[in-house]
């Protein structure tokens, strides 16, 4: 398998799990006060939410890469 369609595959794979998904969230912790030895944090939850075009976007050129990398010159 050479350099292209592994990352054909690679591009499909991620492409797929972006539509699948829709996004990702994480936990971000933060100072919000610091008194002197006191401090007082919070944690946020955010949310990032991948476009349909980005996933639609990396699946058709996984498939293109796919389609090229496979041809023998």
């Amino acid at each position: 398998m050479n350099f292209l369609r592994i990352v054909g595959v690679l591009l499909l794979i991620a492409g797929t799990a972006s539509l699948v998904a829709g996004g990702f969230s994480y936990t971000k912790d933060s100072t919000v006060v610091k008194l002197g030895p006191l401090e007082l944090s919070a944690r946020q939850k955010e949310e990032v939410k991948l476009p349909v075009w980005l996933g639609v976007g990396a699946i058709a050129v996984g498939g293109v890469l796919l389609l090229v990398g496979g041809r023998k010159r």
